[in-house]
């Protein structure tokens, strides 16, 4: 029992750790940096048209559910390996409440996946790694 408290304690503070460092490559995004990075519904709200230079995928989460957290590491698994083919943007809807307002965020974790071309997917739920892996290879790096 306590190999397992003391290891998993060593595992959330190197990853503290590195994400203190800027050595995540999971971005955090506010509402402004969402319009001027993802799309700027406000002054188009007709269409999507995505701003960015690689695929990505956005995480709608918070801090205090449990899904969310089980879906953290595999985001940042993906954006550590895709790195430079995909942008993975976390938002934290506590936080940024308009954003989530605006994307109708009513269950979490809700993911928006952003291929270069075409249109982007919702899913609401927590998916495992296999599943996120199936949509980032066959939709978003082709």
């Amino acid at each position: 029992m306590k190999k397992t408290v003391v290891f998993a304690l060593l595992l959330f503070m190197t990853g503290s750790i590195a994400m203190a460092q800027g050595k995540t490559k999971v971005q955090h995004l506010t509402y402004k940096e969402f319009l001027s990075k993802v799309w700027d519904f406000e002054k188009n709200p007709q269409a999507f048209v995505f701003k960015g230079k690689t695929s990505a995928i956005v995480d709608f989460y918070a801090d205090w559910c449990g899904p969310c957290r089980k879906v953290a590491p595999i985001l940042e698994k993906l954006a550590n390996e895709y790195e430079g083919k995909l942008t993975v943007y976390k938002i934290n809807v506590d936080q940024e409440q308009e954003l989530a307002s605006a994307f109708r965020v009513s269950s979490i974790p809700m993911v928006l996946f952003i291929p270069l071309e075409g249109k982007p997917m919702m899913q609401v739920g927590a998916m495992d790694e296999a599943q996120f892996r199936e949509v980032v290879d066959k939709y978003l790096v082709k």
